[in-house]
């Protein structure tokens, strides 16, 4: 009786124990839909964006400039592509640390300035991204999209 008490006991704890992203640097796998993503993604945001190679490859968008090149930035740090003009709250949070990871872009393209003023403790900020994507589920296959075209390769 004794080592099934332990074994169930064993497995309620596992069941119930939160998951973790992996380590190491590598970050766990998107949740969404990839061609859902993809789908959103030339529905609603190849007006700002476009996702373009270093090579100068289009991969999704057109010739997009008002918002960054969302080329690799999935697992990367916020604020980074070089060249772009982000807004003094963007570059703080970018200071930070804080990666996009699934949590933080889906929360971030959900309430871009709430979302800055969660990451900085603040009241005060704004985002330049005037956009909001409503549904949760639809952002994660935003990012699932990015990820599957270009992930963060930390180059």
């Amino acid at each position: 009786m004794k080592p099934f008490i332990a074994t169930a006991t064993a497995a309620a704890l596992l069941l119930s124990a939160p998951a973790f992203a992996a380590t190491d640097g590598e970050s766990a796998a998107p949740s969404g839909d990839i061609a859902a993503g993809e789908a959103a993604f030339a529905k609603q945001c190849v007006t700002c964006h476009v996702v373009k190679t270093d090579d100068g490859e289009t991969l999704a968008g057109n010739r997009a400039v008002v918002g960054p090149n969302l080329y690799g930035i999935t697992g990367g740090p916020v604020a980074a592509v070089e060249g772009f003009r982000y807004g003094k709250p963007m570059v703080e949070a970018g200071e930070t640390d804080v990666i996009w990871d699934e949590e933080n872009f889906v929360a971030y393209v959900q309430d871009p300035s709430d979302w800055l003023k969660t990451t900085l403790d603040t009241n005060k900020a704004r985002s330049k991204m005037a956009w909001k994507v409503r549904d949760p589920q639809e952002a994660a296959d935003l990012y699932a999209y990015l990820h599957d075209l270009a992930p963060y390769t930390g180059e």
